[in-house]
């Protein structure tokens, strides 16, 4: 696969955190890579942990191909809804095993730790699961923490930093300035 053509698949499940499925999702499609939003329950309209109503792009069971990243938003109902579902564990552990990035935001490193993925790599997480994830993996205070193919953040606030790292280690540094720089941040 080309750099051009990276493909990312974004998990949305009820209860998600609104922010950080529409930034991240924003700024990859910003940068020209498809990315794939890909609802846990269906391809039906999914409640954020806001109100805000999202539509994915298709059924989780209906994602097909292989795609470059998979990122896990955060918020403690989506987080809890993708820690307990088997599929998610499959299909994070297929991407593991085939050497490609997971990226988890929020209170969703604690979907890695559920699903027994990244048992001693440094991770970050938002405070509320602090203890769950430092008990599982190198913690750390960073706002986003990369580690081999494992990147995750602290939450809403770092979920721009968290897009732009996606993009740097996807397209290279200088898309994710590209990016940036239309942002004015």
């Amino acid at each position: 696969m080309t750099r051009e053509s990276r493909r990312v698949l974004v998990l949305l499940a009820q209860g998600a955190e609104e922010m950080e499925v529409v930034i991240v999702v924003d700024l990859l499609r910003r940068a020209g890579i498809e990315v794939v939003l890909a609802g846990l329950d269906g391809d039906g309209v999914v409640e954020c942990s806001r109100q805000l109503r999202l539509l994915p792009d298709v059924s989780l069971d209906a994602a097909q191909g292989v795609f470059d990243l998979l990122v896990l938003p955060g918020g403690m109902g989506g987080s809890e809804r993708l820690a307990s579902d088997p599929r998610v564990g499959d299909l994070l552990r297929a991407q593991f095993a085939a050497g490609r990035d997971v990226a988890a935001i929020c209170a969703a490193p604690k979907v890695l730790v559920a699903h027994g993925l990244g048992e001693g790599r440094a991770m970050t997480s938002h405070p509320a699961v602090r203890t769950e994830v430092a008990g599982h993996a190198e913690y750390s205070e960073s706002a986003v923490v990369e580690d081999g193919l494992f990147v995750t953040s602290r939450g809403p606030g770092t979920a721009f930093e968290f897009a732009l790292t996606m993009i740097r280690r996807l397209l290279g540094d200088a898309k994710s300035k590209a990016v940036q720089d239309q942002l004015i941040l």
